[in-house]
Order: C-alpha cells, then sequence, then structure tokens
C-alpha cells in the first residue's frame, strides 16, 4: 500500500461523505519488518492479513460510522500534518479494504455488495488455482480442537530439550548412512520399479501427514490457530496440508520462522527413525518402507520446502528473514514499475519497495522464481508426459494457456486501456512491439556459436591384445611395462611342469618305438607298418609339446608400446590359454572414438564440424587436437569400450542383458577423428574422455525449435 504524492484528489467526492469503519473482527498489531514499526490487520474470519504503515492505522482506527471519512481525514491532517495521507492514498487504501471485506457500512445495500465481493474474491481464488494447476488445494476440515486437546502431551518436545534430543537423533542417524552408504547406493537404484510405487507413495503421505502437523502444533504453540486441513494436488499426486497462516500475525520473528521450518524439523527427525529402523531390519515390507520413509523425508526436504523459489516453507522463511511479506505478488509489482518507470518513461511509478535493498530483493527474487519455475514446470511435464501422454499433452496445453496466453492478453488490455498510462500509451505500445521484434531478430537471425559434446575413448590406430598361447604361470617379466619393443622381442616368460612331464614321456615313448621298430626289421616285418605309424603320431604330439613349451615364453608379435594393465599382480599369477597377458600399442598414431546419441546426428550430418579438441576425464585442463573427423555411417550397438558404459561408470546407457557392459541401450552414431600431438602419449590409450564438436554458428530459435522436434520425435513418437 504505497501512498500517492497528491494531497487533494479530483475523486475525493465519491468518498468523503462515506460512514465506514474497520469490521469489528480485524485484529491490529504492532510488528518490526526490517528496522521500521508497521501494523499487521488480521481478519480471523478468512485467515488473511495485511501490513500498513503507523500512520495508515492512525486513520484506519479513527474510522467509526457516526463520522465521514471527510471528517476523519481532516483531523488526522490536524494533528499529523506532516505524515497525514493524502486524499489519493486514502481512496487506495478503503478500496483495497473494501475488496477485501474488511469495512463495516451502516447501509442496508452492504449485504449485496459484500455478496459481490465475495463471488468476486472466489472467482480470484479459481483463477489461482488454475494459474497453479499442478500444485492445487481444497480445504476439506478444521483440525484446531485436535490440535488444542494434544498440545499439552506433544507442546512438551516444542523445548530447548527437544530441541536438545533432535539433534542427538539426527547426528547419529547420519553417522548410520554413511557407514551404509553402499547399501544405500544400491536399493536407490529400485526406488522407481513398479513394485515399490505402492511403497513410495504410502511413504509420501506418511511424511507429509507428519509435517503438516508440525506446522500445526508450532504454530498453535506460539498461540496461532489453525482451521484448516485438506488436501494438496501435488503435481496430481494427493498429500495432505494444513493452513498455519496465521502464524504471520506472531510479533517475533524467530517464531514465524520455527512455525515454517517446522514441518522440515519433523520430517527429518522422521528420516532419522525410519533409517534406524532401515538399518536394523533385514530384507522385507518394513525395511523396504522405512526405506521409502527416510528417502521422501530428506529429498523432499532438500529439493521442495527448503527451496526458496518455489511457495513452500524455504519461501516463508526467507520471507520472515529479510522482512518482506508477500515475496512472489510484490515482486511482480516490482518488476512492473520497473518496466514503467525505466521503458514507459512513468516517471511517478513506483515499486513496493520501501527501500533500496528491498526493491533490490524483489527484483532477484522475481527474476529467478520467474525463470526457475519456467524450468522446473517444464521438467515436471516432461516426467508426466513419459508415463501418461495424453495428461501431459493435456497439462502442456493449459499452462500454455496460463503461462502465455493469459499474459499475452493481459499485456494487450494493459497497454491497451490501462488508466496509469495516460499520455504514455503511445510510448508503452512502442516500446513494447519493439523490443518483441528485438527478440525475434536477436533469436531467429543473429547466429551464435554452436557446439555440442559426446563420450568417447582414445585408443591407438594399431593395437592389438597379447594373449597366452597355451596355460601356464607366469614367472618373470623379460621386458619392463612401459618399454618400447620389436617384433619376436621375449616379453613374459611362464612355466608348466605338466608340459616338461608329458614332453619327456612322449620322448621316452618315441625311444621305445624306434627300438620296436628296429627290432621288427628282423624278428616281425607284418608289424612293421602300424609301429610306423604309431611314430608318427608320437613325434606330432611331442612337436605340439614343444611349440606350447615354446609358447611359454611370450613374445612381441609387433613393433610397439609394451603395456601391461596390473604388472604388479601378474607375477605368480596362473593365466589360462587364451588369457589377455597384455597389449602392444603403436604410439605414432592415436584416434578418439566418440559416442553421439540420435538426438545430435543430425548436427554430424547436416552441418559437418568446424573443429573439435578432447578432455580427458580426471584431466580438464589438458586439451588434445582432433582433425580428420569420420562418421561411420549406421547406426551401432557395441561401445568401442566398456570403459563407456554404465557397468564401469560411464555417460552411456547399457544393455541389462549384456554382462561385459558393452552393448548400448540405444543406437548410437560412432564418430573417429585423429589425434594430433598428443603429450604423454604412454598414458592414452584406452583413457575416456569428451570431446566437444564445433558446429557452425546459428541462430538460437532454429536450434530450440529442432530440438524440441527431436525430443518430440524421440521420446513420444509425435
Amino acid at each position: 500500500m504505497s501512498d500517492a504524492p497528491a494531497t487533494f484528489s479530483e475523486s475525493w467526492y465519491r468518498v468523503a461523505s462515506q460512514r465506514l469503519a474497520l469490521r469489528p473482527t480485524v485484529r491490529a498489531r504492532r510488528q518490526l519488518f526490517r528496522g521500521e514499526r508497521w501494523i499487521v490487520l488480521e481478519d480471523p474470519f478468512t485467515n488473511q492479513f495485511f501490513r500498513v504503515r503507523p500512520e495508515v492505522y492512525e486513520f484506519l482506527g479513527r474510522l467509526r460510522p457516526d463520522r465521514t471519512v471527510e471528517e476523519v481525514w481532516k483531523e488526522c491532517f490536524e494533528r499529523f500534518p506532516v505524515t497525514a495521507l493524502g486524499q489519493e492514498s486514502v481512496i487506495q487504501i478503503l478500496a483495497q479494504l473494501y475488496h477485501s471485506n474488511l469495512l463495516q457500512y451502516p447501509m442496508a445495500v452492504d449485504a449485496a455488495d459484500l455478496f459481490r465481493r465475495f463471488e468476486k474474491t472466489r472467482q480470484r481464488e479459481i483463477r489461482s488455482r488454475l494459474m497453479n494447476i499442478m500444485f492445487a488445494r481444497f480445504p476439506l476440515l478444521d483440525p484446531d480442537r485436535f490440535l488444542v486437546r494434544t498440545l499439552p502431551w506433544v507442546g512438551k518436545l516444542i523445548s530447548p530439550i527437544g530441541a536438545f534430543l533432535w539433534f542427538i537423533v539426527v547426528g547419529w542417524a547420519l553417522k548410520v548412512a554413511a557407514d551404509h552408504a553402499p547399501s544405500l547406493r544400491d536399493q536407490a537404484q529400485s526406488v522407481v520399479a513398479p513394485d515399490n510405487l505402492f511403497l513410495l507413495y504410502t511413504g509420501l503421505i506418511i511424511v507429509k501427514t507428519l509435517h503438516e502437523f508440525g506446522h500445526a502444533y508450532f504454530c498453535r504453540h506460539f498461540g496461532g490457530e489453525v482451521h484448516v486441513m485438506g488436501v494438496l494436488l501435488m503435481i496430481f499426486t494427493p498429500v495432505p496440508y494444513m493452513d498455519a497462516t496465521s502464524a504471520w500475525g506472531f510479533r517475533e520473528r524467530y517464531k514465524r520462522v520455527l512455525v515454517g521450518a517446522a514441518g522440515m524439523i519433523v520430517e527429518l527427525f522422521v528420516a532419522a527413525l525410519a533409517t534406524f529402523v532401515w538399518a536394523s531390519t533385514g530384507v522385507g515390507l518394513v525395511h523396504n518402507l522405512a526405506y521409502n520413509i527416510m528417502l521422501v523425508a530428506s529429498v523432499s526436504t532438500l529439493l521442495f520446502n527448503l527451496n526458496p523459489l518455489l511457495r513452500f516453507d524455504g519461501y516463508y522463511i526467507l520471507s520472515d528473514l529479510i522482512g518482506i511479506p508477500n515475496l512472489t505478488q510484490r515482486s511482480m509489482q516490482q518488476l512492473r514499475a520497473l518496466a514503467e518507470r525505466h521503458l514507459f518513461g512513468l516517471r511517478k511509478a513506483k515499486g513496493p519497495g520501501n527501500t533500496k535493498s528491498e526493491s533490490i530483493w524483489l527484483g532477484l527474487f522475481g527474476s529467478l522464481s520467474g525463470v526457475y519455475r519456467v524450468f522446473l514446470f517444464a521438467g515436471i511435464l516432461l516426467v508426466i508426459a513419459d508415463q501418461f501422454l495424453l495428461l501431459g499433452l493435456i497439462m502442456a496445453a493449459v499452462c500454455a494457456a496460463v503461462w502465455i496466453a493469459t499474459p499475452v492478453v493481459r499485456l494487450g488490455s494493459y497497454l491497451g486501456s490501462d488508466p496509469s498510462l495516460g499520455r504514455h500509451r503511445a510510448r508503452a505500445i512502442a516500446v513494447t512491439l519493439a523490443l518483441a521484434s528485438v527478440l525475434l531478430v536477436f533469436l531467429q537471425f543473429i547466429p551464435f556459436p554452436s557446439h555440442f559434446r559426446a563420450p568417447g575413448v582414445i585408443q591407438s590406430r594399431q593395437w592389438m591384445e597379447l594373449h597366452s598361447r597355451t596355460a601356464g604361470k607366469v614367472v618373470r617379466l623379460l621386458a619392463q611395462p612401459g618399454a618400447a619393443v620389436q617384433t619376436g622381442q621375449p616379453l613374459v616368460q611362464m612355466e608348466n611342469p605338466e608340459i616338461d612331464i608329458q614332453l619327456s614321456g612322449a620322448r621316452a615313448g618315441l625311444l621305445e618305438v624306434e627300438t620296436r621298430i628296429r627290432q621288427a626289421l628282423y624278428d616281425s616285418t607284418p608289424n612293421l607298418k602300424p609301429l610306423e605309424s604309431l611314430k608318427s603320431s608320437v613325434v606330432k604330439t611331442i612337436e605340439r609339446l614343444e611349440r606350447e613349451q615354446s609358447d611359454l615364453t611370450v613374445r612381441a608379435s609387433q613393433n610397439g608400446l609394451w603395456l601391461i594393465p596390473e604388472s604388479e599382480g601378474l607375477i605368480g599369477r596362473w593365466m589360462a590359454k587364451g588369457g589377455v597377458i597384455g597389449a602392444l600399442i603403436d604410439t605414432n598414431k592415436f584416434q578418439f572414438q566418440a559416442t553421439i546419441l540420435q538426438e545430435d546426428g543430425d548436427r554430424i550430418f547436416q552441418r559437418p564440424p568446424t573443429a573439435a579438441e578432447v578432455r580427458l576425464s580426471g584431466e580438464a585442463g589438458r586439451r588434445l587436437r582432433v582433425d580428420g573427423i569420420r562418421v561411420i555411417p549406421g547406426e551401432q550397438r557395441q561401445l568401442p569400450s566398456a570403459a563407456l558404459g554404465w557397468r564401469a561408470g560411464g555417460p552411456v546407457p547399457t544393455s541389462a542383458r549384456d554382462n561385459e557392459g558393452r552393448q548400448a541401450a540405444e543406437p548410437f552414431f560412432e564418430v573417429n577423428g585423429n589425434v594430433s600431438d598428443p603429450a604423454g602419449a604412454l598414458l592414452l590409450h584406452g583413457k575416456a574422455g569428451w570431446i566437444r564438436f564445433d558446429l557452425p554458428n546459428e541462430p538460437l530459435l532454429p536450434r530450440w525449435i529442432r530440438s524440441l522436434r527431436q525430443l518430440l520425435q524421440t521420446r513420444y513418437q509425435v
């Protein structure tokens, strides 16, 4: 309720002879906001609060049915000539109180006017619900009597002893959670599984019910009243809620802050108790329900209740801490006043901020909350559309009407008929059209740098894994890992006593066969042919065993760098036939193999990159140049390295049926590029990283439209 500077008004005759007064039920309380004294008017029937300055209350407090408005105004003007309200301010204040049903009229028509104002108020509430369709509220009952009866027992916890107990329990629960962190992460993977959804929703209802009772009991403990309890459709999910706005009338700031934080205090305490139950029970219904309660009570507190940009607990706590009530409404008024003053030329336009710091707070909050809500609700729409496409489309249509069509219509009505513009109407229309044109040109025609990133792995252009050709135990390394080796150079020495024994036996058998052959030449010529066949078989066995014995010395099959992933544990290890011992890598040529998602495929095919660079994981400051980019036509399913898949902690989703972790869950395109001048080439092969493709400059609007079309085609086949 800002004052107008004019002392007299041409419209004064409309209210001068009226005999008005505040309704008898209206209560007045003094409060301090940002170091200034204010008077808070409370209507217990509608649970509404209005903040006015002391000079305004000096006028309102003197209104009586036996006195006219002009008589009261003259009295205030004579007694307080410096701070008395001007006639224009009186008209504005009376109009606001009139529409809020806080004025008492001695006339008979007051009942009819009251009913009309009630209808308008209800229509505003309906419009407000439509504007907040994802967080609609439906009051059901009055819980105040129940709170009063149970407060003597529950109120004992709202004390210093209760606070000490809360810190002990929550701190202990944090330690238990830290001790069981791996188990918490493992169970989190099945939270959205179909068989867990019922327990998740049950935990949500339990936690939110206790959350709302926390607000109610704290409010009642400090002297407030709670007369409304109902259902809140939070993203179409029914959860309970209570109206504890009577705490707004508390004179002490810490009481208002505690009432706002009460729900989160209760949730964290419940999460702590659920942690103890979860940690002390085995797999089963109680164990899973405790986990869901613990998850809901902690995640919802951090993401929603503590967030001041949404009208939940954090919003009201911030409002009390900085001493600025009605942040959302007044921030919009502040942004409007800034536009009117600096864009439309209305020098008399004044925002609701009473000080410079308050104006900064309002402008900053209005800008941040508006942007945040757009992204939040867009994300919510996508999540809902993933599960229920028709419902998501309906919600998107409603949101488009509420957030786009309605503001545009209101802006047109404001520019065309709002009396505050007056002689500045032409400038306001011209500036608005100019800004819209500049924005359109900025988005549609001005090119901006374009790029995107994709995961991949660096590999040598010529490399091969070295496998053991026979089974054996590694006894020593003949070449140090990391050294350059030549083709045929011995690398690893293995031993297999069983081969030695078999070879000795085969050689003895050969000697025996040769002796029998010589004997058959003299005694039994018919047996000579079978013995010759047996000798040939024994010779082949000896040759095979000699090859296996020779293969116990592993040799380089090509020139390159000799690398062993785990050289320290290789000595003494038994290697099965075909086991991987190490790798031989050509350090002269490296390439980066990138996996491009389908939605980014058109960027590669239609708009070839102008440049590219690679950054390796864990080495953000190191950049590798990439050239000779080659796109492999056709979709791929097999990842170039298991390090890119989810099983190895990579960013690419992999198929649950693939135990090796190299089968991608969705098709992708593979793009290769030569890595030039790699510093520290010895450490490059097999390292994962991200490649950044720099594309030709492109305006923002076509880019956004293409991304939206790809999103609809990929996720919803629209």
